[in-house]
């Protein structure tokens, strides 16, 4: 984190998860560049539809869970039995979800919760590319990953840039890849392991 950081953004998890090493690379070196997938999410959001009953980019922090962030949409509704309830909606903008989207989730339902003082077990799922909203369960895995997270993003370092992730795939996506220049960098990697193996045969 920067020096001076205390709350970790719920954003900054989703980031992580999806790659710690994108996320070095926006954290310490501001390199984040709008590509066609960012845009696209953006407008997505500014034209999202003005439905009654929902709280819109609600920001709130808690210095207990060590998280701060705002809530894209919160929906309201009156139950008889229970009362007024709020539930976190996170909008994605495309046909799927992964767990780094129900990670950020339920970081926002913690921080709902923090907020109210009352459990907030579950949150919504919006894909704009369905059109479509899942209902997510918040579980301990989930509670348990945001910690752990929050913890690994507070103790990364500006010395130690965190290794590639397994799936190339998520490169073509990445909005820093011009400065973290993977296939460069492990041709390089490349040819010092082939030098040290050459010069230790000498």
């Amino acid at each position: 984190m920067n020096e001076g950081d205390e709350l970790v953004n719920i954003g900054h998890i989703n980031q992580y998860l999806y790659c710690p090493r994108r996320y070095y690379y926006i954290n310490y070196f501001d390199t984040i560049e709008m590509n066609f997938y960012l845009k696209d999410g953006q407008l997505k959001h500014q034209n999202q539809s003005r439905r009654g009953g929902w709280i819109r980019e609600l920001y709130l922090k808690s210095e207990k869970l060590g998280i701060h962030g705002k809530i894209d949409v919160l929906e309201s509704k009156n139950i008889k039995s229970v009362g007024t309830t709020l539930t976190p909606i996170e909008r994605k903008r495309g046909s799927s979800y992964h767990d780094n989207d129900e990670v950020q989730l339920a970081a926002y339902c913690m921080l709902l919760e923090d907020y109210l003082d009352e459990p907030v077990r579950m949150g919504y799922l919006y894909l704009f590319g369905t059109n479509e909203r899942y209902a997510i369960t918040i579980t301990d895995w989930h509670r348990e990953k945001v910690l752990q997270v929050v913890q690994a993003i507070r103790n990364m370092t500006l010395d130690n840039i965190p290794e590639f992730v397994d799936n190339p795939n998520k490169c073509e996506k990445c909005s820093t890849v011009q400065y973290c220049l993977p296939e460069e960098t492990k041709m390089l990697e490349e040819e010092d392991a082939k030098k040290v193996r050459r010069e230790r045969n000498e």
